[in-house]
């Protein structure tokens, strides 16, 4: 081979290396931050679908993916100081996981960079969008509205002798108000009262869970990040004073609920993560509908219900997706 050629081989290789360069670097690198109010199981699984759905389309840490979690730990102030540092990092998306968390990023972000929430319960209550189906802005997402007609049957299924209902809740977290407000709307309907109990901290889960003793014939937990924080200090009571414990949140199944109608929320995170791929892919968060859960699982425990004082009739063991033994 001549000086010449061996030059100009060169001279090609250099000149490809410095076309590919570029389009190696807009491929190389997009950046996510993933925030959520608290850690509990279902948060857990909603944050490893997302990382999990874009690991499949190709977003893979440590090399062209720059992500950071950051958990609140239930308050709402370190939620906002998450939420002003993840804007100032300026990421191409912003994931937050559950309401006080994508309200912090929604208000931190004003309109500036793509948000896109999950397991948020209603949002347009939350004030993260006026449109569902064209929301508009920078913000889209997942909810994970309850089927709460389900859950009130359910309760009626395994307490057929229920007529009230105790709930202990956060009052501050828009989410859960938000469905206390709805089951209270929708109980007489049904021939049940509500009785609710607040909770504003999980140090307060166990004194309002006992409150309820003697007040009520079953226990119903919703998708409420502070009592699910300290959903053992519910099952206490329900085991001492032999009332049902009932969720909305099918990993607290595992944890001694008798039952659960929910979603998987490892499904949730996937479903959020498909969004968070569209976003880095270029679409504007604004023009993809907030999306909702339609498929529900329903999860028993028998032991627990054994523990509470009740027995769980074999046809409704033979509708269950999982059953804990």
């Amino acid at each position: 081979m001549s000086i010449k050629s061996s030059l100009q081989r060169l001279l090609l290789t250099a000149a490809l290396a410095a076309c590919i360069a570029p389009l190696m670097a807009n491929a190389a690198e997009k950046s996510v931050r993933i925030t959520a109010i608290v850690e509990h199981p279902a948060l857990d699984a909603v944050r490893q679908g997302v990382l999990d759905e874009l690991q499949q389309q190709g977003y893979r840490p440590g090399k062209n993916l720059d992500w950071e979690f950051q958990s609140a730990q239930g308050d709402t102030s370190i939620a906002g100081q998450i939420a002003r540092k993840f804007v100032g990092d300026a990421p191409d998306a912003i994931v937050a996981i559950a309401t006080p968390s994508a309200q912090s990023v929604a208000a931190a972000a004003h309109g500036s960079l793509p948000v896109i929430f999950s397991a948020v319960t209603d949002p347009l209550d939350a004030r993260l969008v006026d449109n569902m189906e064209k929301p508009g802005g920078n913000i889209t997402g997942v909810s994970d509205l309850l089927p709460l007609e389900k859950h009130m049957a359910l309760i009626r299924e395994i307490v057929p002798a229920a007529r009230i209902v105790g709930i202990p809740y956060n009052p501050g977290e828009a989410n859960a108000a938000v469905l206390v407000k709805r089951i209270e709307a929708m109980a007489p309907g049904l021939g049940l009262k509500i009785v609710t109990a607040p909770a504003p901290t999980t140090g307060d889960v166990l004194m309002a869970t006992r409150s309820l003793a003697g007040k009520v014939d079953a226990i119903y937990v919703t998708t409420d990040n502070t009592v699910i924080s300290a959903f053992e200090s519910v099952l206490k009571v329900g085991r001492d004073a032999q009332i049902p414990v009932i969720a909305g949140d099918t990993d607290t199944v595992s944890r001694g609920a008798i039952a659960a109608v929910g979603f998987n929320y490892y499904d949730v995170g996937r479903q959020t993560g498909a969004i968070v791929v569209r976003v880095l892919n270029g679409e504007n968060p604004g023009d993809i509908a907030v999306q909702g859960v339609d498929k529900t699982r329903l999860h028993l425990n028998p032991g627990s219900a054994r523990t509470m004082g009740v027995k769980l009739s074999p046809e409704l063991l033979r509708r269950a997706a999982k059953v804990i033994e």
